[in-house]
């Protein structure tokens, strides 16, 4: 089976699934990852103000924690970092159409759309709008995750709120997530921020109590398709 995960920044892939991921690899599947944007220009005044170098480290680091999750397969996009807005839609779903054409996944794991990051609720819409139920899609199921420090604290103000109704028991993989996430050490934050390690295992932990399993992440099925008729 071939999964793609689609995410606007580096470190959204392992926060949102990693643990997901790694489970996925030891089971023998196929796992892609795509990051359309480059993940770190917004946190300077101007986007030209970025230091190329500070891209490439950044993306050199994705790899390393796909490599954590076991995941060997990863596309990495230069979109600008919190400002997917400014870009016509239709530039990221063809990116996104290219992404599935190429790779021809069957399963999607995704943005949930009522994210605080507004890349992420874009992301979300342009891997909708890329995957329509067309004949030839290969995509027969999606799959939005939560992103901690994100989709928690939308408040369910925006809306719509994620009403996780699947669950992956990830017990084994839950600390490839958490070494995973060691390798964006920048991105990292300590206790009680929704990233910390500590708070990572608690969010396993809780879906995991929900789930009837020791620990688990979290999705929100956004459509599924059973396969026509042979």
């Amino acid at each position: 089976m071939r999964v793609l995960v689609v995410a606007a920044h580096p470190d959204d892939e392992v926060l949102g699934c990693g643990a997901t991921a790694a489970r996925l690899v030891v089971e023998g599947h196929d796992v892609h990852f795509a990051i359309l944007g480059e993940g770190i220009t917004s946190r300077h005044r101007h986007r030209s103000d970025i230091d190329s170098g500070e891209i490439v480290a950044l993306h050199q680091k994705a790899h390393a924690a796909a490599a954590k999750l076991g995941v060997k397969n990863v596309v990495l996009h230069k979109l600008p970092d919190n400002r997917l807005d400014t870009l016509p839609l239709l530039d990221i779903v063809k990116i996104v159409e290219d992404l599935v054409d190429r790779i021809k996944p069957e399963i999607i794991y995704t943005h949930h759309g009522g994210d605080l990051n507004i890349d992420h609720g874009i992301v979300h819409r342009a891997v909708l709008t890329a995957t329509r139920p067309m004949t030839g899609q290969p995509v027969r199921e999606i799959y939005a995750f939560e992103v901690p420090s994100s989709t928690e604290w939308a408040f369910q103000r925006l809306g719509p709120s994620f009403q996780p109704n699947v669950f992956v028991d990830v017990s084994r993989t839950i600390e490839a997530k958490i070494a995973a996430m060691e390798c964006y050490e920048s991105e990292a934050r300590q206790f009680p921020h929704p990233r910390s390690p500590e708070s990572l295992r608690a969010l396993a932990m809780r879906w995991g109590s929900v789930a009837g399993c020791a620990a688990a992440e979290a999705f929100e099925l956004l459509r599924s398709i059973r396969p026509q008729w042979g």
